[in-house]
């Protein structure tokens, strides 16, 4: 596996990490009790995007970790 494609499943992998984990200890607007004239109910009144991005990266990484060491190990083969 080369460099570019170690970088590609990293972006993979923390993108589809992210959309996981982003739906995770959301206060909606509904919830909280405060909605602004012409948003949703369940819009989110506190997102939590820097904390949740830094959980993402970890995880992300640890993912990507077994990920290549299944692919540089050989153990699942394509052919």
């Amino acid at each position: 596996m080369g460099i570019t494609s170690a970088l590609v499943l990293l972006a993979i992998t923390w993108w589809l990490t992210f959309l996981m984990v982003l739906p995770f200890n959301v206060k909606t607007q509904g919830d909280a009790g405060a909605i602004e004239p012409g948003t949703h109910a369940g819009a989110p009144e506190v997102h939590n995007l820097p904390k949740k991005a830094l959980i993402t990266t970890g995880i992300a990484f640890v993912v990507w970790g077994i990920i290549c060491a299944i692919i540089l190990s050989e153990a699942i083969s394509i052919t």
